[in-house]
C-alpha cells in the first residue's frame, strides 16, 4: 500500500497531517487496513510522529496538541432539559395544592 499523496513537507504539521488523513479517506484500501499496515505507510510517508502514534495506538488523543485542539466548556443553558411553549413542569406546578411523590417536604 502507499499513499495516493505526498505531504509537502512544509515543515507545518498540522498542514502534512490533514493531507495525509484526506489521502486515508480517500483510499478504501488504507481506510479498511489493520493499523500496523497503516503505521508502515505513514512511516514511509514521513508522517508527523503524533499521527503515527495515534495510528498505531488506537488513539486519537495523540493528535490533539498537532492540530491546536482546545477544549471547550459547554454553556451551562445547554446542560438543563428545555421545555416547549405552553409545557409545564410536573414537579414544579405552582397550580396544584397536591405535593409532589418526589418531594417529601410538601
Amino acid at each position: 500500500m502507499v499513499l495516493s499523496i505526498r505531504p509537502r513537507q512544509t515543515g507545518d504539521d498540522m498542514s502534512d497531517t490533514i493531507e495525509l488523513l484526506e489521502a486515508i479517506g480517500r483510499d478504501a484500501s488504507l481506510r479498511h487496513a489493520t493499523s500496523e499496515e497503516l503505521t508502515s505507510v505513514l512511516q514511509q510517508a514521513k508522517a508527523s510522529d503524533a499521527l503515527t502514534a495515534a495510528v498505531a495506538s488506537g488513539d486519537s488523543s495523540l493528535l490533539a496538541v498537532e492540530l491546536g485542539h482546545n477544549t471547550n466548556a459547554a454553556p451551562q443553558a445547554t446542560q438543563t432539559p428545555g421545555q416547549l411553549d405552553g409545557e409545564t413542569d410536573p414537579e414544579h406546578d405552582e397550580t396544584t395544592d397536591t405535593p409532589s411523590k418526589s418531594d417529601p417536604t410538601k
